[in-house]
């Protein structure tokens, strides 16, 4: 249990005052977990990070689904870890599973009023773009510099991506020791690199699209007509072919509509986008 004044353990007893009456005054984020759970684990360190740093902005109000299963019942709660928000006393958004700092603040900002970006993204936003040739030749020699320096790495795998250079940028993720393994820029660089082998089988967009206006309920057309939408760049046509692949089965490959936008949410800088779609997804799974 954390020390902080921010963050407590809740009940069923206790959960009106310390969370909906409390979220009155300013939002709650509920962390609902269990003590077998590993990603749990994993995420409790980011979250009760961001919320200390935070000071007050947002409080963190953590459920035992063990000891209160009645709670996650009443939310609906399928997986684990599952983190909502609730403001003026209602559930307004939410996610599952861990997600890194950054994504967490991104999520949060519309919600608390501003928020400054993780200092990493305004770096990376402030960086002049580079050639991509060259920016790998950087890394290079970065690397070939100060061997010993494993995060360097990650500055040669981001540099291969640009270039297009996914084989090898698969073969330095999977090279990259245990401390790295949840940096974001690895968990953002296995995403880029998950939605290429996608498309490397997968039918031209033309040839989805007139796969589509035939079936439109044809969501392996409409997962890889997105993707190749999400690798163009054009990211608010492929949140919307991923919603509507979750919106209308569930059940499609083990919920891939609803993995494939957490997957995407990890590639896209834009905040309100991503937070405009994570509403919409709230809406169905809370």
């Amino acid at each position: 249990m954390s020390t902080s004044p921010y963050i407590f353990d809740v009940s069923d007893a206790d959960f009106e005052n310390k969370v909906l009456l409390a979220s009155t005054q300013q939002p709650v984020l509920v962390d609902f977990w269990a003590p077998w759970c590993a990603p749990c684990k994993q995420l409790t360190p980011i979250i009760e990070k961001l919320v200390n740093d935070l000071k007050g902005k947002v409080l963190l109000a953590k459920v035992n689904t063990d000891e209160q299963p009645q709670l996650a019942g009443a939310f609906g709660v399928r997986s684990l870890p599952t983190v909502m928000l609730i403001k003026d006393g209602r559930p307004l958004d939410g996610f599952m599973g861990v997600q890194p700092e950054s994504v967490i603040r991104e999520w949060l900002t519309p919600h608390l009023g501003g928020i400054e970006v993780a200092e990493e993204i305004a770096e990376e936003s402030a960086a002049p773009a580079l050639d991509p040739t060259a920016q790998v030749q950087a890394a290079r020699d970065a690397i070939a510099a100060e061997p010993d320096k494993a995060e360097l790495k990650l500055d040669l795998i981001k540099a291969l991506l640009a270039a297009a250079e996914y084989a090898e940028a698969e073969s330095v993720v999977a090279s990259l020791p245990a401390n790295l393994e949840t940096h974001d820029l690895t968990r953002r660089a296995r995403a880029h690199l998950d939605f290429i082998k996608v498309l490397r089988d997968a039918p031209d967009e033309a040839a989805l699209a007139a796969r589509l206006a035939q079936k439109p309920d044809d969501h392996l057309a409409r997962y890889q007509w997105g993707s190749h939408r999400l690798l163009a760049g054009d990211h608010e046509a492929a949140l919307e072919a991923y919603f509507e692949i979750m919106r209308s089965d569930r059940k499609f490959e083990d919920d891939l509509g609803r993995k494939a936008l957490i997957a995407a949410f990890l590639l896209i800088d834009d905040a309100d986008l991503v937070s405009r779609t994570r509403k919409r997804m709230a809406a169905i799974l809370f």
